[in-house]
């Protein structure tokens, strides 16, 4: 496996994910040393993760845990972190609906760089991806053609979301056929600081899981990585140009 060098010619990005904290895995890692450099990044997430802690009910843990994505988003620069209200943890859908709301997001903050996760079926690693992971991550990318184009969800043109044809990149992380890398060494600690951040649900995964530290030095630190840096963060790399 050979990797290409992430590209840096964009300045806004959009990080769509599920559940707070999966971004944490790893992307904040990136984020953190796009921001410093200047670069504008978002976050959107279609749920509140309200589904994620199994001792703490629903309405308590949604506004708990978006706090901790907000908390863990300002550890690597990030500033905006947006919530998809209308879908439910646990049982989101690849449809219609979410696409619309994915594409709304797109033409509100106008990424060039689209950021989501894999939705393979497996990790690498042979991990099982999770269901919501799976829709939004198929919905992220279609919707990024969706935002474009004007006679898809034209209603939208009536909420004053005009067509956003620009976004050059999606980049899809934990994919198990990476194409490009970044290497995030110097930003490491701020990644872990960032999944630090979700105290309760990290709390709720039992004393037996791996610290924040641990596990991302595992996720960051693959052996077919080790050749690009220390720690590295790869991604598969769709050029919409």
């Amino acid at each position: 496996m050979t990797l290409t060098q992430f590209p840096d010619d964009w300045q806004t990005a959009l990080c769509v994910a599920a559940h707070p904290d999966d971004l944490e895995y790893g992307t904040a890692a990136v984020v953190a040393g796009w921001t410093a450099a200047g670069k504008d990044v978002s976050y959107l997430l279609v749920t509140r993760g309200e589904a994620g802690i199994d001792g703490m009910p629903p309405e308590e843990a949604a506004p708990a845990r978006a706090q901790e994505e907000r908390d863990g988003a300002a550890e690597v620069g990030v500033d905006r972190v947006d919530f998809l209200d209308e879908f439910t943890d646990g049982t989101v859908e690849y449809g219609l609906p979410l696409r619309r709301a994915i594409a709304a997001q797109i033409r509100r903050v106008k990424p060039e760089l689209v950021v989501v996760g894999s939705f393979e079926m497996f990790y690498p690693g042979g991990f099982v991806n999770q269901a919501d992971h799976r829709a939004v991550g198929m919905a992220t990318v279609d919707a990024c053609a969706d935002a474009g184009n004007r006679w898809i969800f034209p209603e939208l043109i009536g909420e004053g979301l005009e067509p956003w044809g620009g976004c050059r990149y999606v980049a899809i992380a934990a994919s198990t056929q990476p194409t490009h890398f970044v290497d995030v060494t110097e930003t490491f600690d701020e990644g872990v600081a960032s999944l630090e951040a979700h105290q309760l649900y990290n709390k709720g995964l039992g004393p037996d899981f791996p610290s924040p530290r641990e596990l991302l030095t595992q996720i960051l630190g693959m052996e077919h990585l080790r050749d690009y840096g220390e720690k590295v963060w790869a991604a598969q790399l769709i050029n919409r140009r």
